[in-house]
């Protein structure tokens, strides 16, 4: 006998939820319970899912795509928190609040967000208190984000920043050989993340370059020289 439609949507709810680090380890229960009163939203390339101060509807798990969570200073410059993928939730601390969203959300590509509405999950914690723990774990997380953030906005320059980014993308310890990175946003993105132009972005990897620290290719970003890149990281920031 087929499976209804709804009930195909309820169980690809439950998969996405349950990979969720909020949700890992939840019972088939409370897993259930949870996808039953979610709400799926898409989104086109570009469309906003929420405007900072708008009022809180509750949080969401991405469950394709990607959500660019950022804020806009006076100047009207747009400063990125956090890109968002599949899987990961954001928005979790309005729960805990009357005000609005702290900031506007926007896709970066054609995009489902799963909203788990305020109200049913409040109802859900009064009854599941070890879900509150995991609530906190989750922020925790997301601050943790917002911390690394700004330090790498406290950076001296670009090509400081830049070396930063690229070195937290290899293995560690630092070694000798080649790494490859796959971006998985454009440089626009990646640039805003650093608080820079795009421009600037290209004329430093460019750099980078001529000094055969790196290649670039696309998408792709290969240091050729890790250890370089860290001393000159180092160096910069006064360590050496």
């Amino acid at each position: 006998m087929p499976i209804e439609a709804g009930k195909v949507r309820q169980l690809v709810i439950e998969n996405t939820i349950r990979g969720c680090q909020l949700f890992v380890g939840l019972p088939a229960n409370d897993v259930s319970a949870i996808a039953a009163f979610i709400v799926p939203k898409h989104l086109g390339k570009g469309d906003y899912l929420f405007r900072e101060g708008d009022r809180s509807e509750g949080f969401y798990v991405v469950q394709k795509g990607a959500i660019n969570v950022h804020r806009v200073g006076a100047g009207g410059k747009e400063q990125v928190i956090h890109v968002f993928r599949p899987i990961e939730s954001f928005a979790e601390a309005t729960l805990a609040t009357e005000g609005g969203y702290p900031g506007d959300a926007r896709a970066t590509e054609a995009s489902t967000v799963l909203l788990v509405p305020k109200r049913d999950f409040i109802d859900l914690l009064r009854n599941r208190p070890e879900l509150s723990l995991r609530m906190l774990g989750s922020m925790s997380q997301h601050l943790r984000v917002i911390v690394g953030l700004l330090d790498d906005l406290t950076l001296k320059d670009i090509e400081t920043r830049l070396a930063n980014w690229l070195l937290k993308q290899c293995p560690r310890p630092v070694g000798n050989g080649a790494v490859e990175i796959k971006l998985d946003r454009t440089k626009r993105v990646l640039a805003a993340e650093m608080g820079i132009t795009s421009e600037t972005l290209s004329r430093t990897l460019a750099k980078f370059r001529d000094q055969k620290l790196l290649r670039v290719s696309g998408k792709t970003i290969v240091i050729t020289q890790p250890r370089k890149l860290d001393a000159l990281l180092r160096k910069h920031l006064g360590e050496v």
